[in-house]
C-alpha cells in the first residue's frame, strides 16, 4: 500500500533487539496521540514490520511512537525503539 517498508524492533537496555509487537504498534497508528496528519501515513502490518509514506520522517516516528509505548506499557524502562527503512 505505501512506498516504505519499516522494520520497528524495540532494543532492551543489554542491545538485545526483538520485533516490535504488531499490538503496540497499532495502537499508535490508530490512536495517533500527536494530533500529527503526517502520521496517518503509517499501517502495522505484522510484528516489527510498518509500511509508510515518503512523508513520515523516520526521526520523528520514532521519538512518538517511543513516548507513546513507554506510556502504554509496551516498552520496559531502559528499552528503546529502533526504525529503520528495509
Amino acid at each position: 500500500m505505501f512506498v516504505r517498508r519499516l522494520q520497528v524492533d524495540v532494543v532492551n537496555a543489554l542491545g538485545y533487539a526483538a520485533p516490535c509487537p504488531i499490538k503496540g504498534m497499532d495502537s499508535f497508528a490508530m490512536r495517533n496521540f500527536t494530533n500529527d496528519a503526517i502520521f496517518d501515513d503509517t499501517l502495522p502490518i505484522a510484528d516489527g514490520v510498518m509500511e509508510a509514506g515518503l512523508r513520515v520522517p523516520l526521526d520523528a516516528l520514532q521519538a512518538k511512537m517511543q513516548i507513546w509505548l513507554q506510556r502504554k506499557g509496551y516498552l520496559q524502562h531502559g528499552d528503546t525503539l529502533r526504525i529503520t527503512e528495509k
